[in-house]
C-alpha cells in the first residue's frame, strides 16, 4: 500500500470474489524474552486494526501465521491500553508460568498459513 493505514496487503480470492485486507508484522529471529528469558518470537498489535487479517512472520524460519483480527484479543497473552502482545517460545522444553494458553510456536500450528488459507480464502 502507498500509505501506512494499517493495511499492508490485499488478497483476492477468485473463488469468493472478495478481497481480504492484511496487516503484516515480522520478526527477523527469536530473541530472549524480556531481554534475559527463553528465546521467543513476539509481536505487538494495535487494539484498533483496520485489517481483516493479521499475518505474523518469522523470517528466520520462513513461517507465517495467519489470524482473523477478531481472534487476536482471545489469543494474546498480554495487553496494554492500546496494544495486544503475542509471543511464541521457540524452545519446546520451556515451561511457561501460565499453562492454560498457547505459548510455544508449535502450539500455533493450526494458524500457519498453509493450514488456514483454505478456510480464510476458500481457495
Amino acid at each position: 500500500m502507498s500509505t501506512d493505514t494499517g493495511i499492508d496487503l490485499v488478497a483476492y480470492s477468485s473463488k469468493t470474489r472478495l478481497p481480504q485486507t492484511i496487516q503484516v508484522k515480522a520478526n527477523l529471529k527469536s530473541k530472549p524474552g524480556g531481554g534475559k528469558g527463553k528465546a521467543a518470537l513476539d509481536w505487538w498489535l494495535p487494539h484498533e486494526c483496520p485489517a481483516q487479517l493479521i499475518a505474523l512472520v518469522d523470517l528466520s524460519s520462513q513461517r507465517i501465521w495467519l489470524f482473523k483480527t477478531t481472534e487476536i484479543p482471545r489469543i494474546a497473552q498480554q495487553r496494554s491500553k492500546t496494544k495486544f502482545h503475542i509471543y511464541m517460545f521457540t524452545d519446546p522444553t520451556h515451561r511457561p508460568i501460565k499453562a492454560n494458553r498457547l505459548a510455544h510456536a508449535h502450539e500455533f500450528g493450526g494458524y500457519l498459513i498453509e493450514n488456514r488459507a483454505h478456510e480464510l480464502f476458500d481457495a
